[in-house]
């Protein structure tokens, strides 16, 4: 069981893999930034990494930092993944561990830095070998923004996160299409 802290933020999350999480972060992130807010973005594990001179590049991860106009990438993203799979899949490709506790970690900020984390996939999908994006909101305590394609059966998607959401006692900050 992951140890729960209370951090001041935000916990972005989609009904899915590619309903444009990033994006809102960034605007998001924009916004507080413009409005004098100290953010510290987080997307603790990104899958799906570009290789460039050695290194594995996070596309999500270097959006949401610039968009907090810092530098520091291994703090942003310190779990990176090559394979375009669920993070736990990809460590294990990769013969690397990876845990909710560390994500966790991965999140630890100054207490009055406003943290936006940003999971991978959907609600419900796996971001560790012993937990889904939901544990890791949950031990985060996070409010939690909800991405939502815009399109037919949005509706019943939406729902269903929002029923996951709320029946692990997260507050539900809002939801965007």
């Amino acid at each position: 069981m992951v140890e729960k802290k209370k951090h001041n933020g935000i916990f972005i999350t989609g009904t899915d893999t590619g309903v444009g999480k990033t994006h809102v972060g960034a605007r998001l992130i924009r916004s507080l930034v413009e409005q004098g807010i100290k953010v510290i973005p987080r997307k603790p594990a990104e899958s799906g990494c570009s290789l460039e001179h050695g290194q594995l590049v996070p596309a999500d991860g270097i959006t949401l930092m610039s968009a907090a106009g810092l530098s520091d990438i291994d703090a942003v993203t310190p779990y990176r993944f090559e394979q375009p799979l669920s993070p736990p899949r990809a460590a294990s490709l990769s013969n690397q561990h990876l845990h909710v506790d560390q994500l966790v970690d991965a999140c630890q900020t100054g207490a009055k830095d406003f943290v936006v984390v940003e999971g991978a996939g959907g609600f419900m999908s796996p971001l560790a070998e012993d937990g889904l994006n939901a544990e890791l909101a949950v031990a985060l305590c996070l409010p939690v923004l909800l991405v939502v394609a815009d399109k037919l059966g949005c509706v019943n998607h939406c729902l269903l996160t929002l029923e996951a959401i709320t029946n692990r006692g997260l507050n539900v900050a809002g939801i965007v299409l």
